[in-house]
């Protein structure tokens, strides 16, 4: 996993503590915790915060911590720390967490965590974000905190809806501040440096002993959104640390040398005025800022290459290349930024989706589009992120959709495609203990490995990411299609029988994947969701690196870092299809018509993308980030291909991409052809508890992705419960969109009418699940569909007290038991998440899954619905 490292870098900590209330018990502990966690922040072994870069704020009204926010959120550049110490309160459910400073009461003068503090930090434009929560029902800040936009990783003082603080500990800072003072200021045992994760670890096994108020067993928790990489948070070790790089001292000997520049120019300019006038009005416009604001370049990719492209950016910000003084730039001093790069991901069919309407993609940039606040969960559009300065696809293939999907004329953008930055070969993963007999791994026909996998052999099922939202997907697609009878990729248009015999090989409708990293993560002996296929019977279509990084034990899709490599049992072995090309990441230059700042722009952008492909620049980040260099056929030095754990073969060959955009279209053409007919049911919630914790746009944004995904063949329908009309009809739906509509526009309406109005268009009474779940399956069990599936997004199952029909479970759970099948697809966002038996045995039984709430769980929710209907032959 790549670690985010902050140091040199315009960095803030807000220290937000409340020790003294006027209507609440008082804190006493908490009187200490901001000296003791400003002093290990500047501890020199922590060397991460320098002084003046630490905020500590008190505060008596929700307007002081508005306004210290305000101010860190508009200085910070590099990490953004904000930390909380006080009461907390929630709602009857659990939700609505507020923050209590010294005026509140029990339900006035509060600071929202969602309507204020994650506001707030949405607009930060820090590289990174750290949240820590020390407060009663800090757990509960889980929800809302998965709207974030930002990449924000957040630390909890304890699990859900517990209460922590007794008020009674010692001098020297609450149970828990002490033991996150201790971690920073000493470091762990083993580790050169402490991250986000390290932390989360280590305060685990400190607290494991102590109890809350409550007699609980005190159990911090932690999340993460929009990065799946790690955060430096101290560089103390109990071993012997290496010396600051030279780099950083200075430009930090800078900066703290221009801030005494005013006071000295002043004395100068007292006993020199006449001549000195001038040199210091010149000195103190500048004092406090000796460097310009650096070019803010926005890079948009693949959700699988963020982390390491993220790791690219940074080191370039920091390199010679980004910050020595170039002839023409002025007077631009040594050790400034002239770039820096924000780094971000989507899907595949997101970004085609934003390129397509690159016009509104542009307005909204510019706070002329259309749309409205409440739209963010059913507008693609908001899903991309912001309009992008550099793309780098997974593949050539991917530049090639896009293109097909933008108006031939009119377009406000401008793509510039230029040559690959990294390679990683395509591999099908065999699990270590079955390899295959008499195939050679570096290099078999696509006929070897399926005849090497089928019944008569292996018997193994093959999973591959879903085509339509991965370009690993898509390459996987195309090179078994053009390559399946061994003549390679320049045969030209691909035979409709062999690619319905390839899909026939595939796996069943519910177990297609959004990336590579999503499905291995899947298949991860630590991994036991529900409905989640045998990882011994398995071999996914995956990209080399993302099969190196789960071998390995590192961070894969949603899965934490491992200790160590997994063990041999659990591996995948590679095999490499002979005539598949490698995923190539093109650097594809975005110029945006209208632009005033054009030149600058492009000239930043060459700059980056020379440096990315130079053997001591990007080259050298890149393979060790797992991915094979531009200019050599094998990895080179550094690289983890080559740690024989990785099980992945150095010697095989990288294949450049050649199939021309006629040859993409034409295997699109062939995947939908080879598709049988779907229909999906989606089934929301609509009570009132869906507008807490943020939940609601998350439903509406899950719901937008199932209507984005029909067409012709591959039919929808769109019912919430409880119905408005009918609130005490434990039976009733709402049919917004009847089922078998193959029309996307209905739904898209139907849920724009939900995100726009006050109310959010929900029933102020209790959603009976397993009531409206139980006339849907029976709805579907009629259906002609030769493959279809049940979309279900709750919040929880809140329609369980009084009145529930007597032996509606049994009913429900012989009905989904009972032919036809028909999957049940859940994104579950409540509390207990998937957790709860009712919903684990529901997917379980109907070969479904549930998808808990968190950062992917969209995107995960759709690979599954993109499946339906691409299996033929049954389960296998």
């Amino acid at each position: 996993m790549s670690e985010y490292d902050a140091r040199g870098k315009v960095n803030r900590a807000l220290l937000i503590c409340v020790d003294d209330y006027r209507t609440l018990r008082p804190l006493p502990a908490v009187k200490d915790n901001a000296r003791e966690l400003e002093r290990a922040l500047l501890a020199p072994g922590t060397d991460l915060f320098t002084k003046g870069e630490v905020v500590t704020c008190r505060p008596q009204e929700p307007w002081e911590v508005e306004q210290a926010l305000d101010t860190v959120v508009q200085e910070a550049r590099g990490l953004l720390l904000v930390y909380f110490s006080g009461h907390g309160r929630v709602g009857r459910d659990g939700g609505n967490l507020q923050l209590m400073v010294g005026a509140s009461e029990r339900r006035h003068k509060t600071v929202s965590w969602q309507d204020t503090v994650l506001s707030y930090l949405d607009n930060a434009r820090a590289d990174r974000i750290v949240i820590v929560l020390e407060c009663c029902y800090a757990g509960n800040g889980s929800e809302a905190f998965h709207s974030c936009r930002n990449p924000t990783s957040l630390l909890m003082a304890a699990q859900p809806n517990r209460r922590i603080f007794s008020g009674e500990e010692p001098t020297g800072g609450s149970v828990f501040t002490r033991a996150l003072v201790q971690t920073l200021e000493r470091g762990i045992p083993g580790k050169r440096f402490v991250t986000f994760e390290d932390l989360v670890r280590d305060l685990r096994e400190q607290l494991a002993g102590e109890r809350t108020p409550m007699g609980d067993v005190w159990q911090p928790r932690s999340a993460k959104h929009n990065t799946v990489d790690d955060v430096i948070l101290s560089f103390a070790t109990p071993e012997d640390r290496p010396p600051t790089p030279l780099r950083i001292r200075l430009r930090r000997w800078l900066k703290s040398y221009f801030r005494h520049w005013p006071r000295l120019l002043l004395i100068l300019a007292i006993v020199f005025v006449p001549a000195t006038t001038g040199v210091v009005l010149l000195h103190l416009a500048n004092g406090e800022a000796p460097c310009p604001p650096a070019l803010e370049l926005r890079l948009l990719t693949a959700p699988e290459a963020e982390p390491a492209l993220r790791q690219a950016a940074f080191d370039y910000e920091m390199s010679q290349a980004n910050t020595r003084p170039l002839s023409g730039e002025g007077d631009l001093p040594d050790g400034c930024r002239r770039a820096q790069i924000t780094v971000y991901s989507a899907a595949k069919d997101q970004v085609a989706q934003g390129f397509a309407a690159a016009d509104r993609w542009q307005g909204e940039a510019h706070g002329t589009g259309k749309g409205r606040p409440g739209d963010q969960g059913i507008d693609p559009l908001h899903r991309p992120g912001p309009q992008p300065d550099i793309w780098i696809p997974e593949s050539t293939a991917d530049y090639y959709e896009a293109r097909r999907g933008m108006p031939a004329t009119g377009s406000p953008a401008t793509l510039h495609y230029s040559a690959p930055v990294a390679y990683t070969p395509l591999v099908v993963g065999i699990p270590a203990r079955r390899r295959l007999d008499d195939v050679e791994p570096a290099g078999a026909s696509w006929q070897e490995l399926l005849t090497g996998t089928d019944s008569t052999h292996h018997d193994l099922k093959l999973l591959r990411p879903s085509p339509v939202l991965s370009g690993t997907g898509l390459l996987h697609t195309i090179g078994l299609y053009l390559a399946h009878d061994g003549s390679g990729t320049a045969t030209g248009a691909p035979d409709l029988t062999l690619a319905r015999h390839a899909e026939e090989r595939l796996a069943a409708p519910g177990s297609q994947y959004a990336g590579s990293t999503e499905l291995l993560c899947s298949l991860r002996p630590d991994t036991d969701a529900a409905g989640s296929v045998d990882r011994t019977k398995s071999a996914p279509l995956v990209s080399e690196k993302s099969l190196a990084d789960y071998n390995l034990g590192r961070a894969t899709g949603s899965c934490p870092a491992l200790d160590a490599p997994l063990p041999l049992r659990d591996r995948y072995v590679a095999y490499y299809p002979a005539n598949v090309p490698a995923l190539d990441h093109p650097l594809v230059r975005v110029d945006w018509q209208g632009a005033t700042d054009a030149t600058p722009r492009q000239a930043a952008v060459a700059g980056f993308a020379q440096w990315l492909r130079a053997r001591d620049g990007g080259q050298r980040t890149l393979t060790a980030q797992g991915y094979r260099g531009v200019r050599d056929s094998g990895p080179r030095q550094g690289s983890p291909l080559l740690d024989s754990r990785a099980d992945v073969s150095p010697l095989a060959s990288t294949i450049p991409f050649t199939a021309d955009p006629g040859q993409v279209s034409r295997v699109l053409d062939g995947y939908d052809k080879a598709q049988r007919s779907s229909q999906v049911l989606i089934l929301m919630d609509a009570s009132t508890s869906m507008a807490d914790g943020g939940k609601l746009p998350i439903a509406l944004s899950a719901a937008g992705r199932a209507v984005e995904l029909v067409g012709a063949r591959h039919t929808y329908g769109l019912w919430t419960f409880p119905d408005r009309a009918h609130p005490e009809d434990r039976d009733a739906v709402r049919e917004l969109v009847p089922l078998g509509s193959a029309d996307p526009a209905p739904g898209k309406a139907a849920l724009a009418r939900i995100a726009g109005s006050p109310d959010g268009g929900l029933v102020d009474h209790g959603a009976a699940m397993e009531e409206a779940l139980t006339r849907a399956v029976r709805k579907m069990k009629t259906s002609s569909a030769t493959n279809k599936a049940i979309v279900l997004i709750l919040d929880q199952d809140d329609g369980a007290g009084a009145g529930r029909a007597a032996g509606v479970e049994r009913t429900l759970s012989a009905l989904v038991k009972e032919g036809p099948r028909v999957p049940l697809l859940v994104l579950a966002m409540g509390r207990s998440g998937c957790d709860t038996f009712a919903l684990q045995q529901l997917a379980g039984a109907s070969h479904g899954q549930c998808v808990p709430s968190g950062p992917q769980a969209v995107d995960t929710l759709a690979g599954r619905i993109a499946s339906i209907g691409t299996a033929t032959k049954g389960d296998r």
